[in-house]
């Protein structure tokens, strides 16, 4: 389940028994845009959030990490060096295998 810019706000404030007035007070801006932002009404800039957690001596911690979609980079390599018309007869010779395969399974 992911977290929203308010959920984290919300628990930061209440971790450091803060009320959304006393947040705002430090933040010098409202109560009401401290609970817009909570409620999930507005969604602050991530250097916004930071700064509000900041304010409380927190750090934001933002990371991104490469996906594994379970690719083989060798082959799709291997594959681009090819030229255009032979990736497409290969295709089709394997689109022709599964057409094959799926008749004999079919019966």
């Amino acid at each position: 389940m992911e977290t929203t810019a308010g959920q984290l706000l919300r628990e930061a404030r209440e971790r450091h028994g803060l009320t959304q007035q006393q947040l705002a007070m430090r933040a010098r801006t409202s109560q009401a845009a401290i609970s817009r932002i909570e409620r999930g009404l507005v969604s602050p800039s991530v250097a916004m959030l930071a700064q509000l957690l900041d304010l409380m001596g927190e750090e934001l911690v933002l990371e991104a990490h490469a996906i594994d979609y379970g690719h083989d980079r060798t082959l799709l390599r291997e594959n681009l060096r090819l030229k255009p018309a032979e990736r497409i007869r290969r295709q089709a010779a394997w689109a022709n295998q599964v057409r094959s395969f799926q008749r004999t399974v079919s019966g």
